[in-house]
């Protein structure tokens, strides 16, 4: 048996996230495990979708948080990692500014990557463990900043994209009214020509949606569920968001409209149900990081 631990550094739009993994090899087999997850509340989106740019506080969270998630890593042992930052930061007019101060201050080196990417790396991971995998699937992982969304048959990734849609843009009305279109076009174009296609959704927000609705583990969300759960989040405050339901502050308000854009994909795709495996980028940065040294 041979043991390895690997990090993922996510640099999302509402937050970032440390993954650990031991990956473990064992008579031919790999086997992927999370270790440690940490996440830091920086929601770079709302600079970046509103000003154009990385705030200077910001700047100095990311490069503290690097820090940490470097020293995280030592006292863990992660023989390699890969930090990949998305939509808030590639967009960011002094992105190349930050990816420079952040590299020089926590030796931790970023990596932009693009919509396509992205969606790719999310579709890599391991979306079917007890799921059927021969099914068709519209794969959606919707982020602060964008939404990826992907056509899985038979395990295999038919077609991808990448829409700059995401819940802390919808939040701040940070998006372009076309997109939206466009998603919705893209979502009836590539479902009408299956007689059946399934729903999985990763992410953040449909993780916390999946654990309200009290839906066990391998269990689909329906649609009157997920109708019923937008309903009731619409008529409680900010506040009670937090303390009826659990929710982290910084979940409390982009779980509104991530729900609102998982409804439409529902309305447009025809479908009832949504499967939710649990799995999202920093999983797929794992599984990439391991296919690159073997």
């Amino acid at each position: 048996m041979k043991i390895r631990k690997y990090g993922a550094i996510d640099i999302g739009s509402n937050a970032v996230r440390l993954l650990v993994s031991n990956v473990v090899d064992y008579k031919g087999q790999v086997f992927f495990q999370k270790n440690a997850l940490v996440r830091v509340p920086i929601r770079l989106g709302q600079d970046a979708f509103t000003k154009g740019e990385i705030s200077k506080k910001n700047i100095r969270r990311i490069i503290k948080s690097m820090k940490a998630f470097r020293l995280l890593m030592k006292v863990h042992g992660v023989e390699d990692y890969l930090a990949f930052a998305t939509s808030a930061l590639r967009g960011a007019k002094n992105c190349s500014q930050v990816v420079e101060r952040v590299s020089n201050k926590s030796k931790i080196q970023i990596e932009i990557i693009d919509g396509k990417k992205e969606a790719k790396i999310i579709s890599n991971t391991n979306v079917f463990e007890n799921i059927d995998i021969e099914k068709t699937f519209l794969y959606i992982d919707v982020g602060g900043g964008s939404t990826e969304i992907s056509i899985l048959k038979g395990g295999k990734r038919l077609n991808s994209n990448s829409f700059k849609i995401g819940t802390v843009r919808l939040l701040n009305k940070g998006f372009d009214q076309r997109i939206w279109n466009q998603l919705e076009i893209w979502v009836k174009k590539h479902t009408k020509i299956y007689s059946k296609i399934y729903l999985l959704g990763t992410g953040g927000n449909i993780n916390k949606l999946h654990k309200i609705s009290n839906v066990k583990d391998n269990r689909p969300i329906t649609f009157l569920t997920l109708n019923l759960i937008y309903n009731k989040l619409n008529e409680l405050t900010y506040e009670e968001r937090i303390i009826d339901l659990g929710l982290n502050p910084d979940r409390s308000d982009v779980i509104i409209p991530a729900t609102k854009l998982f409804l439409k994909i529902f309305e447009w795709s025809g479908e009832k149900v949504i499967y939710v495996p649990k799995v999202g980028l920093s999983d797929g940065m794992i599984r990439e990081l391991y296919k690159n040294k073997n």
